[in-house]
C-alpha cells in the first residue's frame, strides 16, 4: 500500500495528560461520525480534465488544513504549555495551510516558502487575498527553504514528504540545521514520512474524492541502490477524461532511522516518532513509539523539539 490511502491522515491529538510523550488515541466512534458529517457537506461538482484546476484538485485530495492546524496547536501546547503564534510552512505550495493558520487566531502570523512562483501566485490569489485584512499576516517567499532570513518561529513544518527533494545526507542535514536555527528556543518542527514494503513497489492507487473525481497515486519507480523514487499524481473524472501527471515528484526515499539521526545531528534535543496503532484503517491512533511491526504501507509523523 502506498501513501495514497492515508495521504490525508494527520495526528488527531485530543485532551489528555499535558506531557509531550503522551498517548493521543482518538475516540473512534466520534471520529467516524465526524467523517460522515464532513462527507455530507462536500459539494460535488462536474470536474473535467479541460476545466479542472490541478492546484484545487490537489487541495481537495491531499490537504486537510483545518485538521493540521489543530495538530500543530495541540502538539505545541503539550510540549511547551502555551499557544504557538508564529508558523513557517516550508515547501508551502499554494499556502493553504498558511491561510488557515492565520484565520485560526487574529494574533497568528505565517510565512510560506516555496521555489515555484506560479504556485505561490495561485495561492496568493485563491487562498491569501480572500483573507481580507488577515492577508497582511501572511508572507510568501519564493526562495530556497535553506535561505538565510531574519525572524524566529514557534513552529516549522514540512509536510507531504516534501523534504525528500533533498537526496544526500549533507543536503538534508543542512536543511534541518537551518530549521533548528530558525526556531524559537521553545520551537517545534513537524515532518511526515511513509514506508512499508509496498511503498517500494511500482503500483497505481486510485482514491475517490467526495467532491466528485478520482485521485490517483502512481508509484512509478524505485531504485534499490540509490533509493531514488519517481511518483506521479493523476486525476480522473466522471466524464472519462484524465489529467495525467498533474504532479511529479522525484525524490530520495528516506527511512525513519536516517531522519531521526539527521535531526539529532542538527541539534534537536528530542525527536519522537508517532506511529498509528489503530486496528481499523478508517481510524487513527497515533502514539509515540520506539519499535513497531512492519506493514505493507504506513504513514508516521516525526516531532523534533529544539
Amino acid at each position: 500500500m502506498g501513501p495514497a490511502r492515508r495521504h490525508q491522515r494527520r495526528l488527531g491529538l485530543r485532551s489528555g495528560p499535558r506531557t509531550w510523550e503522551s498517548s493521543v488515541a482518538k475516540k473512534k466512534k466520534n471520529q467516524k461520525n465526524k467523517k460522515k458529517a464532513q462527507k455530507r457537506k462536500v459539494e460535488k461538482r462536474k470536474f473535467t480534465a479541460a476545466t479542472a484546476d490541478r492546484h484545487e484538485l490537489y487541495q481537495l485530495s491531499v490537504q486537510s488544513s483545518d485538521h493540521e492546524v489543530e495538530i500543530f496547536d495541540d502538539m505545541y501546547r503539550r510540549a511547551f504549555r502555551k499557544k504557538p503564534l508564529t508558523m513557517r510552512e516550508d515547501f508551502c505550495g499554494t499556502a493553504l495551510l498558511c491561510a488557515t493558520w492565520v484565520k485560526s487566531d487574529e494574533k497568528r502570523t505565517a510565512t510560506g516558502v516555496d521555489f515555484s512562483g506560479e504556485t505561490l501566485d495561485w495561492g496568493r490569489k485563491h487562498n491569501v487575498e480572500p483573507l481580507g485584512e488577515a492577508a497582511a499576516r501572511v508572507t510568501l517567499l519564493q526562495e530556497d527553504v535553506r535561505a538565510a532570513r531574519s525572524g524566529k518561529y514557534h513552529l516549522i513544518n514540512a509536510l507531504n514528504f516534501s523534504y525528500w527533494t533533498f537526496r544526500t545526507r549533507a543536503d538534508l542535514g543542512g536543511y534541518f540545521k537551518k530549521v533548528h536555527e530558525a526556531l524559537e528556543d521553545e520551537g517545534l518542527f513537524l515532518l511526515d514520512i511513509y514506508g512499508g514494503w509496498e511503498s517500494q513497489e511500482p503500483m497505481i492507487e486510485p482514491r475517490k474524492i467526495a467532491a466528485g473525481f478520482t485521485y490517483v497515486w502512481d508509484q512509478h519507480s524505485f531504485d534499490p541502490i540509490t533509493h531514488e523514487v519517481v511518483n506521479h499524481i493523476h486525476f480522473e473524472f466522471k466524464d472519462g477524461t484524465k489529467m495525467k501527471k498533474a504532479f511529479t515528484y522525484e525524490w530520495r526515499y528516506w527511512t525513519l532511522p536516517e531522519i531521526q539521526e539527521l535531526l539529532a545531528e542538527a541539534g534537536f534535543s528530542k525527536v519522537r516518532v508517532y506511529w498509528d496503532k489503530a486496528e481499523d484503517e478508517e481510524d487513527e491512533d497515533y502514539q509515540v513509539a520506539t519499535r513497531a511491526d512492519n506493514q505493507p504501507g504506513w504513514l508516521s509523523y516525526l516531532v523534533a523539539l529544539k
